[in-house]
């Protein structure tokens, strides 16, 4: 990697995960969710067993559902310190060879506002349309505004499309989500 241009840019990057990032990505999701979900699952309700949440990213990258099913990691030199996936969008209003999905972009709470996130949306959405999708979508809590402005500035807006989202299958636990979506390619 040529450092000759200075700055920090060389030592960030973002790429495909492979199997060997599995702990690294578990490390982060068990970081982030509970920040992410605290006003809705109790405690009890997050992984909070590294190990384990690793075991199942490692039979996902291993061998995904589909060949458009990808996993990102944004790397600062390198250490894992987000991730996205990307698949064809599920929603039965969607087109699964028109319309990928963003179906999560997850940062290390100790690495926001560092530029990871928008590099790894850009390389996200970037994926998608090399598996030749021509628009994205993504799901959103409608509480979450911070992610929401983050999406909207990056040119996504609302397609009116929202839902409830049973956390924990019971009914007692239900979070309001928007669709989001913007045209690539």
């Amino acid at each position: 990697m040529s450092h000759s241009h200075g700055g920090p840019t060389a030592d960030v990057s973002v790429r495909i995960a492979w199997a060997d990032d599995a702990a690294a990505i578990a490390g982060v999701q068990v970081r982030a969710w509970p920040e992410m979900y605290a006003d809705l699952l109790p405690a009890e309700a997050l992984p909070t067993d590294v190990e384990a949440v690793a075991v199942q990213w490692r039979q996902v990258l291993a061998k995904p559902a589909d060949a458009r099913h990808r996993a990102l990691v944004a790397l600062e030199r390198n250490r894992v310190v987000g991730f996205a996936l990307t698949s064809p969008a599920v929603d039965p209003d969607c087109d699964p060879v028109a319309d990928g999905e963003l179906a999560e972009v997850t940062l290390d709470p100790r690495e926001r506002s560092k530029g990871h996130g928008s590099r790894l949306l850009q390389a996200a959405v970037d994926t998608l349309a090399a598996d030749r999708f021509t628009r994205a979508v993504t799901w959103v809590n409608a509480e979450d505004d911070a992610l929401r402005s983050f999406l909207t500035d990056a040119g996504w807006a609302p397609d009116s499309a929202h839902r409830e989202l049973d956390l924990d299958g019971t009914g007692a636990t239900t979070v309001k989500q928007v669709r989001l979506h913007t045209a690539i390619g």
